[in-house]
């Protein structure tokens, strides 16, 4: 009878101590899994691999990625990325604008997607703060091609975080393009993104997505009392709306519909006026601008601007 009771204790104990030792690995699956984004039977392995060093979970699971994406870009490579995102981060006196395509709309709307974009722009907007300059005017760059994809990320270049995005994910991608801007203290960027996506996690809240996006660079002279981030945001929708090819004068003549010069063309909020005769009473300069659209044709390169 004893002896019942002592294997009875003991069975129970045992099924604690297991229990207890589920619910341990349970939450390590589920930190791992919240970190990487891998699949729970991958995060699973790479635990069981390494005795439960999350540590040496985590670097193997992004080594594994890292091959698996590589292997499928290299299948997808060639299939076309007619659809993706526009990214746009604006930080104190700087503002980038990217693109980054893929296959279809519904892989366009995943966050990991976002996560790609957002990485996009926080990489061009350190590129941009890296460039010495003694700045008594605005600066603007673009990048594009195979030395834009060499860029650093935070725990790699843009090449291997493209990978393993794209081995996530499934579909073929591009990193297409990123313009950046950069002003003096006497000027604004007015900016506009269209078609935009609400953000679906906090660390993507200070990012803008969407089909269409403007920045404008603006000097607002000593007796400007306009709200400038608002004329700034609706100078942006104008660039948008009207795609403007050119800034051109205030002293030239239009040429009617087809006007491709933004300060003579109809403004697009009040077309009874051009875009420089709203200006004037602002007492506000137009100096340039930035237009993208996801999925134009584009050149491979084009020169840096100031």
């Amino acid at each position: 009878m004893l002896r019942c009771r002592f294997l009875s204790w003991h069975k129970t104990a045992l099924l604690h101590t297991c229990s207890r030792l589920l619910a341990s690995d349970k939450d390590l699956l589920l930190k791992l899994r919240r970190k990487t984004g891998y699949s729970f039977t991958n995060c699973k392995k790479a635990l069981d691999k390494f005795s439960n060093d999350v540590k040496q979970a985590e670097s193997w699971l992004h080594e594994q990625a890292q091959k698996e994406g590589w292997s499928k870009a290299s299948k997808l490579q060639g299939r076309k990325t007619a659809e993706g995102l526009l990214g746009l981060l604006h930080k104190g006196n700087t503002a980038v604008l990217v693109e980054v395509n893929c296959e279809t709309d519904f892989v366009a709307r995943n966050v990991k997607f976002q996560q790609l974009v957002q990485q996009v722009a926080v990489s061009t907007l350190k590129h941009c703060h890296s460039i010495e300059r003694n700045q008594t005017s605005y600066l603007k760059g673009f990048l594009a091609g195979e030395e834009f994809l060499e860029m650093k990320t935070e725990e790699s270049s843009l090449k291997d975080l493209l990978a393993m995005t794209i081995g996530k994910l499934g579909e073929n991608m591009t990193v297409k393009r990123a313009a950046w801007v950069t002003v003096p203290s006497s000027m604004f960027i007015g900016s506009y993104m269209h078609g935009s996506l609400p953000a679906d996690m906090p660390s993507l809240a200070n990012m803008a997505f969407g089909k269409y996006g403007a920045l404008v660079i603006c000097k607002p002279n000593d007796h400007c009392k306009s709200n400038i981030t608002e004329l700034g945001r609706r100078l942006g929708q104008h660039v948008v709306g009207m795609s403007p090819s050119t800034l051109g004068s205030l002293e030239d003549e239009s040429t009617g519909e087809t006007e491709t010069r933004m300060l003579v063309q109809p403004f697009l909020l009040e077309p009874i006026l051009t875009v420089g005769q709203y200006l004037q009473p602002h007492d506000l300069e137009v100096l340039d601008f930035v237009r993208f659209e996801c999925g134009e044709e584009t050149q491979t390169t084009q020169p840096n601007q100031s």
